[in-house]
């Protein structure tokens, strides 16, 4: 017979395996801010997005900004799309407005482990990242040594086939469950045309198409500015670049920059949700996936995104 002590460890043992057999996976019950957005798909929510993210300062002067606060600042404001501009300085991948001279926003590497540090602090948010690459710099090379640097490699999220139609992306809530709760895009290269893939970073145009760019009208005519593939435009996601910009030099080919004095009514709840409902003909009468805004310390970005997710 075996002794009393012995016979208390093995009860214990098998009770606790047994607890650990039938307990439920975790299950995220907030997402983004909102317990219903857990179940709703990444491809049916609208995200505050910060256009040339990067490009911060609080100095008027400084032209080629396009915002005022820093990424914590832009996160901790609700901002969940990251746009950014990449462009290589001295072997390194930076992000640059236009080019490095212009302003430079430090290394990818640097901005990356930046947004890293807000994913460690908050478990249950995903984030978009939209990145443009206009010198073709590599994949291998030059953008996953970033990523696997700053640890969000192991975060983004890799669908099991591209294109992606909107409607067939997973919830926030599986992406946070699973935890590949990063989504990254690339304007060029990530086809492969420049010199190899990286299963990570998804090609932007076949999946999301824009509206117009460099903006000078406030009425923000919409027309489906870069899209590719086969997907039509209502199976693409798609993303209003909603900033305004005035032409300073208008002569020649003049000098575009965003518009500061103009922003709180850009990025008023007025102004986002007409430039939504002119694109939603286009879109299958759906709200835009990506709010692209600058300085989103001004205005009322959050609260237009929340409108179209259909919160108050």
């Amino acid at each position: 017979m075996r002794p009393l002590s012995q016979i208390i460890s093995l009860a214990l043992f098998a009770g606790s395996y047994t607890l650990g057999a039938v307990l439920p996976a975790k299950r995220a019950t907030t997402c983004n801010g909102h317990p219903e957005l857990c179940n709703r798909s990444f491809g049916n929510v609208t995200f505050f997005g910060s256009h040339d993210s990067f490009a911060f300062s609080d100095d008027p002067i400084a032209l080629a900004r396009d915002q005022e606060v820093d990424i914590p600042t832009q996160l901790g404001l609700g901002v969940r799309l990251l746009q950014a501009q990449a462009h290589m300085k001295d072997g390194q991948l930076h992000f640059c407005h236009t080019n490095c001279d212009l302003f430079d926003g430090g290394t990818v590497e640097d901005y990356l482990k930046t947004v890293k540090t807000f994913l460690d602090a908050n478990p249950n948010e995903v984030i978009t990242l939209i990145f443009t690459n206009p010198e073709g710099a590599s994949l291998p090379d030059q953008w996953k040594p970033a990523f696997d640097n700053s640890g969000i490699t192991q975060l983004a999220y890799v669908p099991p086939s591209i294109p992606v139609p909107q409607s067939s992306w997973p919830t926030l809530g599986q992406m946070i469950d699973s935890g590949t709760r990063v989504v990254v895009f690339l304007d060029a290269g990530a086809d492969g045309s420049d010199g190899g893939v990286v299963d990570f970073i998804l090609p932007e145009f076949p999946m999301i198409w824009e509206t117009p760019f460099s903006v000078t009208d406030p009425n923000f005519p919409c027309t489906v500015d870069r899209i590719q593939g086969p997907l039509s435009t209502s199976d693409h996601m798609y993303m209003i670049n909603h900033s305004l910009n005035v032409n300073i030099i208008p002569i020649g080919a003049g000098v575009i920059v965003s518009d500061p004095e103009a922003a709180p009514v850009t990025n008023s709840v007025t102004s986002i949700v007409a430039n939504s409902n002119g694109c939603a003909p286009l879109s299958g009468n759906r709200a835009p996936n990506f709010v692209l805004l600058d300085f989103v310390n001004i205005g009322q970005g959050l609260q237009a995104v929340n409108q179209l997710n259909g919160f108050a």
